[in-house]
């Protein structure tokens, strides 16, 4: 479901980036495909130097179809941004991807808070993430941060996942399928 970012991916990637439902709504923006292959390239070395964390998202054959990125690492957390392809809207890639990503992230990565900073007006991510069980609006009880992403203006919503709440719901999966098998 996930792998590390690949210049190689980039042409498929890229159209899937520049489609309308897309485009707005993503944190690197890149405006033309040699655009787009300095950005990977600039992320593959970032990773490197420990900055951000960014994994391409397939399909069931290996297919590009959107990347997974933590972006700014500072004390064991970051905020998260994501994006598929719009041929691949609504068919489940979102949560497992992230699911993926968020088992990488808590328990090989270090990480303890992930954020996830959510245009009020993108009702589509807005949505995916009140459907995530582990993952809590932040607006009243991180003002702190909720006022540091709104500086300018009162832009985005602010969600996070913290690595308790995440194995939490892992331990209950885990028990919700072992009752299931046993019934």
């Amino acid at each position: 479901m996930l792998k590390k970012r690949d210049v190689a991916d980039c042409h498929a990637l890229f159209e899937l980036l520049v489609d309308p439902a897309v485009f707005p709504f993503v944190r690197q923006k890149a405006y033309s495909y040699d655009e787009f292959v300095f950005l990977t390239k600039q992320t593959i070395e970032a990773e490197e130097r420990g900055e951000l964390i960014s994994r391409t998202i397939v399909d069931e054959w290996g297919a590009p179809i959107g990347t997974i990125n933590l972006f700014d690492i500072s004390n064991q957390s970051g905020f998260l941004g994501t994006w598929i392809g719009k041929p691949y809207f609504g068919k489940g890639y979102n949560q497992v991807a992230k699911d993926a990503f968020f088992e990488e992230l808590f328990f090989s990565c270090d990480i303890q808070t992930v954020f996830m900073r959510i245009r009020k007006e993108n009702v589509r991510s807005y949505m995916a993430a009140t459907k995530l069980p582990y993952c809590t609006l932040a607006n009243e009880f991180r003002r702190d941060v909720y006022t540091q992403i709104n500086e300018k203006e009162d832009v985005y919503n602010l969600f996070q996942i913290e690595k308790d709440q995440y194995h939490l719901h892992l331990m209950r999966t885990m028990q919700d399928e072992l009752e299931i098998k046993e019934a």
